[in-house]
């Protein structure tokens, strides 16, 4: 995801929503900073976000101009009600609700959001039996 002078605060919001670790590498810390105009060293080059298996990179760094819209839906696949309803109800606060959490055709927990960063989200959650 590219979210230009946005990076460091979304990702933070999400590894706190997620209870994730996040690493940021700013363009002052990077090989390239010596390339850089000097404005640019504070913008983070590259973030990752992970927790378990979910794994989120993203920059204020883009090559192209963010568009509304054309920006990727995350689906997250959630371990248990607990972990989608916290996930949810953290990711929600600013943004709007598009399918509040419910029991789907499928027998999935489901629920869909955009959060105050314009991000498209789903989350599912399905019991093993």
């Amino acid at each position: 995801m590219s979210m230009p002078g946005k990076c460091r605060e979304m990702m933070t919001f999400y590894a706190e929503c997620l209870d994730a670790k996040v690493n940021f590498q700013t363009v002052a810390e990077s090989p390239v900073a010596c390339q850089m105009p000097a404005q640019y060293k504070d913008q983070i080059l590259h973030s990752v976000l992970e927790k378990g298996e979910l794994v989120i990179m993203a920059s204020d760094m883009s090559k192209t101009a963010s568009i509304s819209g054309n920006t990727v839906q995350l689906c997250v696949n959630c371990t248990s009600v607990e972990e989608i309803n916290g996930f949810f109800n953290k990711l929600r606060e600013g943004g709007t609700v598009d399918e509040e959490l419910q029991t789907m055709f499928w027998g999935g927990l489901f629920g869909a959001l955009t959060d105050k960063f314009g991000v498209h989200w789903m989350f599912n959650y399905e019991a093993k039996e």
